[in-house]
């Protein structure tokens, strides 16, 4: 068994689309109308686009904005990227005006900072030991 699929809720597809692609360099695998605005939107990591998919998803369900809400108030992250660096992703995406909520910190073998992600989420960004 293995992660193929992961979800996260957005408030907008499109600007999550332009974040996601954009500005963290993922790439768009999937975009399929599903009626109205909604779509299944996915991205995947430009490194590997056979790998596991993010679902950018609409967060229209009621049960979204306070969990969402919840989240962000708290500090919690609701997803988190691997980077080779974080020191150096902060400083690219900080030049991009990316906003940190915690720049990097070092965790004892773990590097973390965590960002917004625009679409309401706060995301983790980490370096694993190597």
């Amino acid at each position: 068994m293995k992660i193929h699929l992961t979800s996260i809720f957005v408030d907008d597809q499109a600007k999550a689309l332009d974040f996601y692609t954009k500005t963290l360099g993922f790439v768009k695998k999937h975009d399929v109308p599903l009626g109205g605005e909604a779509r299944w939107l996915t991205v995947v990591s430009s490194d590997a686009p056979g790998g596991t998919e993010l679902l950018l998803e609409p967060a229209g369900h009621p049960a979204v904005k306070p969990y969402r809400d919840a989240l962000v108030k708290d500090g919690i992250p609701l997803a988190q990227f691997a980077v080779d660096d974080v020191r150096a992703e902060y400083e690219r995406l900080s030049g991009l005006g990316v906003r940190f909520t915690q720049e990097p910190l070092d965790a004892g073998p773990v590097t973390l900072a965590v960002f917004d992600d625009t679409c309401g989420n706060l995301i983790q960004i980490a370096t694993q030991p190597r």
